[in-house]
C-alpha cells in the first residue's frame, strides 16, 4: 500500500469447521504496530459482502508506515477475532 491511499481491509468469519459465520457487534480496530490503538469503527450489515465476510475502506493517517488492523465480534457469546498488518510504503 502506498502512503495517503485508501486500502479496503477485508476479513473472513469462519467456525472451526471453516462454514462462515456472522458474528454479533463486530467492530474493526486499527492499532500502531506497538499495540497502541489509534481508531475503532462499529460495522453494520453495509459493511458486509456476504456471510462471515465484512470490509472496510481505510486511509490511514500520514505518519504511519505499518499499522495492525483487527475485526472482532461475538458467535455464541464466544469472541472472533481476524487481524493483520499493513504495511505502507512512499514508493515501491
Amino acid at each position: 500500500m502506498y502512503a495517503g491511499d485508501t486500502v479496503r481491509l477485508k476479513c473472513h468469519f469462519k467456525t472451526f469447521e471453516g462454514t462462515p459465520v456472522t458474528p454479533d457487534n463486530v467492530t474493526l480496530t486499527i492499532y500502531k504496530t506497538d499495540k497502541t490503538q489509534i481508531e475503532q469503527f462499529i460495522l453494520t450489515s453495509t459493511d458486509q459482502l456476504e456471510i462471515g465476510v465484512f470490509y472496510f475502506d481505510y486511509t490511514p493517517a500520514s505518519e504511519l508506515n505499518e499499522f495492525i488492523f483487527e475485526f472482532a465480534g461475538r458467535v455464541n457469546g464466544k469472541p472472533i477475532i481476524v487481524r493483520d498488518t499493513v504495511k505502507i510504503s512512499f514508493t515501491q
